[in-house]
């Protein structure tokens, strides 16, 4: 245990990160600026939460740099918690921290605890510890890829959090994409006016759009490492078998919605299609959900219908075509394009609806009303919905 204690933090030793050797390499590469929201100052239990390979330990690492140029090494404590079997391990390499703190005469320290979502009932040491005194002058991080066993564990820390926040980290948007390759995109809040505006760099934005559609969010896939994908994947069969759940139920239940999308479909159309019922889809679909990988769209017309056909949609497009790739099924372009729209609303405004009857509006968010008009005949549409296509789509998710 202790060997890999101090593994797990090279700057004790005067040693290099190999994550921050590895972003050093990178073409593309940025300073997260969700590292700037977390709380730092003692007491502090922050909560980071986000997909897997999405960067959440590079940015921890990258932090982990910028405090080293104010704090003794032996002050900032790491560790990636999918190396413990169980909650005892987890203790076992707390305590050791605590002794080092001790010996070293540390009284202000950094404790970073990666992935934690990984060791059953995590939450008993780490409040009981709170609950003892023994973190009151300290700062503690942790990460999850899990949002309903990480956000749902936070809530057992009722005014133990201190100055501590809630983070959640998602793909880069296009216009965040467009800020890392060096093109800064001004947005005052009326799309239609920022597309408008944007018209003199159309060509410099779309060059870049055509890229993004290949690489999405993700660091790796960004920065076109061989087997971003094959570790998308592996990550995702990982995560589900923590959950409980088939690898290949999950993998026929996302081969079903990529045949059907962009249409609404139900859970019930989904089972009856690869022979289970609506619940076991419903409970699969939740847990994709959870893990920043799927996201559905209700039926709004006078009100929310829970109980009507629901459109899915996947939260970043490069997860979407490794997903495709691994299911077997190559979605209809369409639908890839209003994935995109619908993701994006769902980060700005948190929810995203859609409407159908003498015609549809595929994603209602807020005041917006857009429908991605890609591959779909072109009808007459009430002059309050935004209708895209392959002119100005690009132009629309550099400023949403």
């Amino acid at each position: 245990m202790e060997e890999l204690v101090a593994r797990h933090n090279p700057w004790w030793s005067g040693e290099q990160d190999i994550a921050l050797a590895r972003w050093g390499s990178w073409r593309v590469k940025w300073i997260p600026g969700w590292l700037e929201d977390l709380g730092l100052t003692p007491f502090s239990l922050n909560f980071v939460v986000g997909p897997r390979q999405v960067g959440k330990t590079t940015g921890i690492k990258l932090l982990i740099k910028r405090l080293l140029e104010r704090c003794d090494p032996e002050g900032i404590f790491y560790f990636n918690c999918d190396f413990l079997p169980d909650l005892s391990s987890l203790r076992k390499v707390l305590d050791k921290y605590l002794d080092i703190k001790k010996v070293e005469g540390i009284e202000n320290a950094y404790i970073f605890l990666d992935e934690i979502t990984s060791v059953r009932e995590w939450w008993r040491i780490i409040k009981g510890y709170i609950d003892l005194g023994v973190f009151e002058e300290d700062v503690i991080t942790i990460t999850g890829s899990s949002s309903l066993r990480l956000r749902g564990e936070a809530e057992l820390f009722p005014g133990r959090r201190g100055m501590g926040r809630d983070i959640t980290v998602y793909p880069l948007s296009f216009r965040e994409f467009l800020r890392v390759n060096g093109l800064e995109v001004e947005a005052r809040g009326d799309p239609e006016e920022d597309m408008g505006r944007l018209y003199k760099r159309e060509y410099e934005v779309r060059g870049l759009f055509e890229i993004y559609l290949e690489t999405g969010g993700f660091p790796l896939s960004i920065n076109r490492e061989p087997t971003a994908d094959e570790q998308f994947i592996a990550a995702l069969e990982s995560e589900t078998l923590k959950a409980g759940h088939s690898v290949q139920l999950t993998k026929e239940i996302i081969a079903s919605i990529m045949r059907k999308a962009p249409s609404p479909i139900s859970f019930s159309t989904i089972g009856r299609e690869i022979g289970v019922s609506y619940k076991t889809v419903q409970q699969y679909c939740e847990a994709l959900k959870n893990l920043f990988v799927l996201e559905t769209a209700l039926y709004r017309g006078d009100g929310i219908e829970w109980r009507k056909e629901r459109k899915f949609f996947f939260l970043d497009n490069f997860a979407a075509k490794a997903l495709s790739l691994w299911s077997g099924e190559k979605p209809l372009e369409g639908a890839v394009y209003e994935w995109m729209v619908q993701s994006h609303l769902q980060r700005r405004f948190g929810s995203v609806y859609y409407f159908r009857d003498r015609y549809e509006i595929d994603s209602i968010a807020g005041d917006l009303k857009v429908e991605v008009k890609i591959g779909k005949p072109h009808r007459r549409y009430p002059r309050d919905v935004l209708i895209l296509d392959e002119e100005n789509i690009h132009l629309f998710l550099s400023v949403i």
